[in-house]
Parts: C-alpha cells; structure tokens; sequence
C-alpha cells in the first residue's frame, strides 16, 4: 500500500460517488469508466492505446505486486510493454502494492504512474463499482480531491484514433515481404508477430493514404473510441476492398473494415475488457478463449451478402470476426496477438500470411 493516505473520490455521472485513496500522480481527471476482469498483465494493458480516454477499473483485487518491468527494446519496439506511455486516463483497483516482487521488476506501480502523471485510485470497492457498470453501461466519472467537482467531457465525442496515433511512417526492416500496418492506435505485440515472421512492417499514420504503397499484406490495427470518427481510414479501405491485396482488421481495424464494407457498428452496453472472452467460429463446434478491449461492435445483420460472420461471443452473440466470402479479407475483433492473455488464436496471423502471394 503507497505511503501516505490523501482521500480521493471517483463521481459517476448518475451521482453515484465511491470512495478510496490516492497513488500515482495526485490530479483530478475525468473519462469513460469501463473494467477489465483480467488477472495479470497491468503493464501491457495500461499502456494499451485502446485505453484511451478511459478510466480503467480492475476487478482482480491485488494489483502492482509484480512491479513494472524496465524498457528494454527488441527490434525497435519496447519488449513488455504495448506502447511508449501509459494510456488509461486513470486507474482504479481495490488494494495496491507498494512492495512488489519479480525478477523483471524495475519499479512499482505507483512510481510508474507518477513518472507518466497518471492517477489513480485504491481501496476503491471495485465489485460493487462493477456491478454498477454492468447494470447501467459504461458511464462518464471523474477523479477529485477535497470539494472541487472535476468537469466531465465524454472522450468518444472526439477523434481518439488521431490523438494515439503516429504522425510519420516508421519501418521496421526484417524480411523480403512487407505489411503495411495502419496505426489506429496499434499494439506492440501486433508488430512482434509479423517481425517474429520476418516481414518488414512500414506503420503509417490512421489517416495516411497507404493505397500508394507496395505491400503483400494491409493490417488496420486496434485503437480507441467510435470506430466512425476514422472517416479518412474507412475510405482508404474500402478503395482496398476493390484491390486482391490481403486486408486483416484487429479489434477497431475489424469495425473499420465493416464499415468500409457497408455495414453498422454500434456501442455495447458495457463493452469487453479481459482475457477470457470466450469466440465461437461460426459453422463449427469450436470456441477459443480471447483477449479482448473493445466498447463498440460490428452488427453482423448489416453485412453486404459477399460478407459473412466469422466468429460469435459465446457470452452475448456479439459478433467477434468477420470474413469476406471469396477475396484474402478478414477481420478479428479479438486480438489474435494477446499480451496480455491466451495466444489461442495467433494462429490467424499465419492465415493472413497464407492468403499472400
């Protein structure tokens, strides 16, 4: 538990105020409350660029008592973390651990957030603050100390993808073949499965016209937000659909080739956020186990007839992939590359890499 116990309070927009304490940075902040009922794997999904705008509450009651590791890089990008920063706009747990054991470890949790200016919040009743939001939705909260209310403005109103993105291409050499990797917001781990593979990934801006490049493969990554507000990406892909080049979506990337398809997306009443999603593959008896981060969905009623749904959430029937009848174009909502999670499905990278010629 951090030293010292300054009272902070986190305010839903219906009113509701739960109590706890200050660690971390020590600002008042506001954004979108969700949760994720993953166990392990706070670095990785505090620095998910998916997170942004969010204020992110985790269910596991134990948090920080593995420290955060240190930023070693391989192949240019950070080895155990998803991005250069932390993303969330805030973090919200039950307890936290100050004294932190691994062998990886470099510093604790609270020491990372305070040298990203990230708050946060412990001894927070987490379960009945989730059960809240599993209730009602996903709602608008903000972090204050003393009486100072903290104004709240809903990040989806705003171009997050833009925000998270890169603004030059970056290249990562590795082999003779190459994706072109659009950055929504990308993952780090997405990069290290095609560098694993030995290609070249050239990462370009959300909003860069990538139709003027040689590729043998397109990836539109994950990212935070309504996958709508990406109106610049959604018409770059659907003059990529008039193309034979293979076309894979992850998570927003899967949404934004929906809707480039012409079909709907739609916000879920509280979204999934953890690394046990269980998909279902569409015409078989197969059901993976997934790591997902994701408030809006594709409606899988609206897809052109030369489109199928791939895979199902086997909790809701939320559509979790999509998949184009006869052409090398497909679409995840969950994230075959994990970190953190089960890599069940990284197997559909290979797939992609397959459709190439």
């Amino acid at each position: 538990m951090p030293t010292g116990r300054k009272p902070a309070k986190l305010i839903l927009e219906d009113g509701s105020i739960f109590e706890g304490y200050a660690f971390g940075s020590l600002h008042p902040t506001s954004g979108e409350v969700v949760f994720n009922t993953g166990m392990v794997g706070y670095p990785e999904s505090l620095t998910d660029p998916s997170y942004h705008g969010q204020l992110l509450v985790l269910t596991y009651p134990l948090i920080g008592n593995y420290g955060v590791p240190g930023k070693e890089q391989e192949d240019k990008v950070l080895k155990y973390f998803e991005s250069e920063k932390i993303q969330v706009q805030a973090l919200i747990i039950s307890d936290c651990s100050q004294d932190y054991s691994h062998w990886n470890a470099k510093q604790s949790l609270s020491d990372w957030m305070k040298e990203h200016h990230i708050p946060g919040m412990y001894d927070v009743d987490t379960r009945a603050l989730t059960k809240k939001l599993r209730k009602k939705g996903t709602m608008l909260g903000a972090i204050s100390y003393g009486k100072t209310a903290t104004p709240m403005e809903h990040p989806n109103k705003r171009n997050l993808v833009a925000e998270v993105s890169i603004t030059e291409p970056i290249v990562y050499e590795k082999g003779k073949k190459k994706i072109i990797l659009v950055d929504c917001g990308v993952k780090n781990n997405i990069i290290r499965a095609f560098l694993r593979r030995n290609f070249t990934v050239t990462r370009v801006p959300w909003d860069y016209d990538f139709l003027q490049e040689e590729a043998d493969g397109i990836v539109i990554s994950n990212g935070p937000g309504d996958p709508k507000k990406c109106k610049k990406t959604i018409r770059h892909v659907k003059t990529a659909l008039g193309q034979n080049t293979p076309l894979l979506g992850i998570c927003l990337g899967s949404q934004i080739l929906a809707l480039a398809a012409g079909a709907n997306t739609y916000k879920l009443k509280y979204g999934h956020r953890s690394h046990n999603q269980p998909c279902i593959e569409t015409g078989t008896k197969r059901c993976y186990i997934t790591s997902q981060n994701h408030g809006y969905a594709v409606d899988a009623d609206t897809l052109p007839e030369d489109w199928r749904e791939w895979f199902y959430n086997n909790n809701d029937d939320t559509n979790e992939g999509i998949i184009h009848i006869s052409k090398p174009f497909f679409g995840t909502q969950f994230h075959p590359e994990a970190s953190p999670g089960p890599d069940d499905t990284e197997f559909l990278f290979d797939m992609f890499i397959r459709s190439m010629k």
